[in-house]
């Protein structure tokens, strides 16, 4: 799909969409509960339609409920989840993961909470994604784990005991250990080996775990003990707005717009909530700004820091490597098409000052969510061209909607 972006100011109210990750997360411990949960405020994504037809290969069923006015005034549509017990699958499965490395990192130990072998399978760059902290553990503990033709084959079961698992790789791996630890039989703990980065992400985990009833202790911040023969309970739960796609309309604000973001939580747990103390910093200086534990605010970052025209400098980088897309090179590439010269160096990138040009040829979406959203933001300042700009439905299908909704015009281009 091509996407034609005009030049202009964005103005306006926009709500931030639901937030997958807490999405991700509400709806797997929905689907492990003794019985029927309701999860209200689901956008279905590829990544999040992923995640449920996962849960329904498993054993866990789910229905849509029309959207209706809710008790609290609220009118969303609601998922209907009855769970499943995983340890009890006695038959083989396969597991379509899409394009969602959250679901594949996520559904890896609840398969092999049951002796019954499953097979989980997605697109190319998704199962290139690493998997070494699974491989490993399955080593140590005699489980199968096999890699071959983009798919991974599995066998348990899995046993309760010490998991140590670096804390600088994604947090994907942990809170998968964390989802599948209160279904094993036996005491298990958790030991995350600093550095740790998105620990937000965890955090988040945690919180989801503790809404369905799941107890666990912290003996310190990098360590969790959660005992096992644990039942998650049924719950009715809202998924709170995006930090991580709302970056992008706040961005927009930035860039001289007016726009207005609805639906975030001030209090919420996500890491990317950083993202407008950031832009602010990007529009009064050339800061230095890490995002370790914000990796997804890449590539709209090096974009506000391009249109800024002063740059910045960005540590906590080497993480955007295993990503949809390489998203510093890609994004590097992307601003030398606007002018604009990066520096790539292991975990540090520079973002040159002097302000964007208009690119002279399309941009290409590289099939990144995030990169598309990016080009757009920056197409508002120059008009142009996107190329691949279907990527947006892996996380935000109504992206060009809502960003016409600001007063931007956006046309679809036939092939």
């Amino acid at each position: 799909m091509k996407i034609k972006i005009n030049k202009g100011k964005a103005k306006g109210f926009v709500e931030a969409p639901p937030s997958k990750s807490m999405a991700h997360r509400l709806l797997i411990c929905a689907g492990l509960s003794d019985g029927i949960s309701e999860i209200k405020g689901i956008a279905e994504s590829q990544d999040i339609l992923a995640t449920l037809d996962c849960l329904r290969a498993l054993g866990a069923q789910w229905e849509r409920v029309p959207a209706r006015e809710q008790e609290d005034g609220d009118v969303q549509s609601v998922l209907k989840i009855k769970g499943t017990d995983v340890r009890n699958r006695t038959a083989p499965v396969s597991l379509n993961c899409r394009e969602s490395g959250s679901t594949l990192r996520f559904f890896v130990p609840l398969c092999l909470a049951s002796e019954a072998e499953a097979e989980l399978y997605g697109s190319e760059r998704l199962m290139e994604r690493p998997m070494e902290i699974y491989d490993k553990i399955c080593e140590d503990r005699g489980l199968v784990f096999e890699r071959s033709e983009g798919r991974l084959r599995v066998r348990g079961s899995l046993h309760a005991g010490v998991f140590k698992v670096a804390g600088n790789i994604s947090s994907q791996f942990i809170s998968g250990l964390l989802f599948a630890m209160p279904l094993l039989e036996g005491e298990s703990r958790l030991e995350i080996l600093p550095p740790v980065e998105s620990r937000s992400y965890i955090d988040m985990t945690l919180s989801a775990l503790q809404t369905f009833g799941i107890g666990f202790e912290r003996s310190d911040e990098n360590t969790i003990v959660i005992r096992g023969g644990q039942r998650y309970c049924p719950q009715r739960a809202k998924v709170e707005g995006d930090y991580s796609n709302a970056a992008f309309f706040q961005a927009l604000d930035m860039l001289g717009g007016d726009v207005q973001v609805g639906n975030l939580d001030e209090d919420s747990l996500q890491g990317d909530r950083v993202c407008s103390e950031m832009l602010a910093r990007l529009k009064s200086g050339r800061p230095e700004l890490d995002i370790s534990d914000c990796p997804d605010l890449g590539p709209i970052l090096f974009a506000a820091a391009a249109v800024t025209g002063k740059g910045a400098v960005f540590t906590g980088t080497k993480r955007l490597k295993i990503k949809e897309s390489d998203r510093g090179e890609v994004m590097a590439r992307v601003l030398d098409k606007f002018g604009v010269e990066v520096i790539m160096e292991e975990n540090r990138m520079v973002i040159g000052g002097g302000g964007i040009k208009t690119p002279k040829e399309p941009l290409y979406g590289f099939n990144d969510h995030r990169i598309v959203m990016s080009e757009a933001v920056l197409l508002t300042v120059t008009g142009g061209i996107i190329e691949g700009a279907e990527a947006v439905s892996k996380s935000f299908p109504d992206f060009f909607d809502k960003l016409a909704s600001l007063g931007i015009e956006v046309e679809k281009i036939e092939d």
